[in-house]
């Protein structure tokens, strides 16, 4: 699934993988089926969460912020080799969280800055890239922590198998390839709506407008490359995501689930936003963590996402909060704090930077997710004519 559906490697391609230490018996079956399929070459950035600890504690800011040369040089060459890449996630919620986040901060900030120019190979989906989980029993026990470690690493296990799509009895590729479909369905009766802005409600207090970029485009269902290849970037997958006017958001909007950032998991918080910028926030846990989210570039308090997620989605289902954002994000509608996608705007992968500014798009080397969604979240889309039509009733699509 990871390989023919996830990112659809191309025969003579290379695949690129990301992936933890713990991970390296499923990363060795990707590699072999990988190979089997046609890779050309496949090679494997790991990491190792200890050692990644280690060097935050230990390190300096100035040593963190110093992102090496040859870091930049084999990235671009992976681009102009046209490689896929596939992210494989087991990481522990919250494993930073003793570390000063003034350090994670500033890495995060050097490393965006020293590779800004080359995130649109992923952002404009000039390559396949695909982001999926695998358990772990770091991972497991956060989410499961009543549970011992075999069945809490069970549980998480048959979790990220359902929400993804995958069982004994199923074929998981034609699984897909119909939810893909039915994604791309929703999406077009969306982009027929011609819509000019959208009006969220919630029994959380939410009340907010998001504006829309003028000849916005609304995606679901996986992407495709210039060359016309199609590869799901996210497993799992459940939105309809589009672009929002940098400078056409207004309102109060409430968290419903947690938000992993940097290493710290933020509780309970929420977002008022004028003329597009966040202008008062809060948050019961980690507020300080959320204040250095808004504050990492000048378009990090702006949205560059707003992405609709149906609340009977298998991912809300399961009841089950992973305190991931590649699943979380997909049991409830959310926004995206920082950089858009400029899929989302007609031509607009083909569009310098100052031209999707021109066009109301926001820019920020940083794009952060965070879930809105509820079980009574209403939804309507006013249109450009001034009709206001219904998009959500009680969490879900009414199409």
């Amino acid at each position: 699934l990871a390989v023919k559906k996830g990112v659809n490697l191309q025969k003579g391609q290379p695949l690129v993988i990301r992936a933890n230490l713990r991970d390296k018996d499923f990363i060795k079956k990707v590699v072999k089926i990988a190979y089997e399929n046609g890779a050309e070459s496949v090679s494997i950035d790991w990491s190792d969460e200890d050692l990644s600890l280690m060097n935050f504690k230990y390190q300096s800011i100035e040593t963190l912020s110093d992102v090496p040369q040859w870091l930049y040089d084999k990235t671009k060459l992976q681009h102009e080799k046209k490689a896929a890449y596939l992210s494989v996630i087991s990481d522990k919620p919250g494993a930073l969280k003793e570390i000063d986040s003034e350090k994670t901060n500033a890495f995060q900030r050097a490393y965006y800055t020293k590779m800004a120019d080359l995130m649109s190979y992923t952002m404009n989906n000039e390559g396949q890239w695909c982001i999926l989980g695998v358990p772990s029993l770091e991972w497991a026990k956060v989410v499961f922590p009543d549970l011992s470690d075999e069945k809490a690493f069970e549980k998480l296990g048959d979790a990220i198998f359902a929400v993804t799509r995958v069982s004994e009895e199923n074929d998981p590729i034609a699984e897909w390839e119909a939810h893909d479909r039915e994604l791309i369905e929703h999406a077009k009766k969306l982009n027929e709506l011609n819509l000019k802005a959208l009006h969220f409600t919630s029994e959380l207090g939410t009340d907010l407008t998001v504006e829309l970029v003028e000849d916005h485009i609304w995606v679901g269902g996986g992407c495709t490359t210039p060359d016309g290849v199609f590869f799901d970037p996210n497993m799992p997958t459940e939105e309809c995501f589009c672009m929002p006017l940098k400078t056409g958001v207004n309102g109060v909007v409430y968290a419903s689930k947690p938000l992993s950032y940097n290493g710290k998991v933020i509780e309970d918080f929420h977002f008022r936003f004028e003329n597009g910028k966040v202008v008062e926030f809060d948050a019961k846990k980690e507020k300080e963590a959320l204040k250095q989210l808004l504050e990492f570039d000048e378009g990090s308090s702006y949205l560059g996402e707003v992405a609709l997620v149906p609340y009977d989605s298998p991912v809300s289902k399961s009841g089950i909060l992973f305190f991931n954002t590649l699943y979380d994000e997909n049991a409830a509608c959310h926004l995206a704090l920082g950089r858009p996608y400029p899929e989302n705007l007609k031509g607009g992968e083909q569009m310098s930077k100052e031209e999707l500014l021109a066009h109301g798009a926001n820019d920020s080397l940083q794009h952060e997710d965070f879930m809105f969604g509820t079980r009574e979240m209403e939804i309507d889309g006013i249109c450009k004519d001034g009709r206001v039509t219904a998009i959500f009733r009680n969490g879900n699509f009414v199409f």
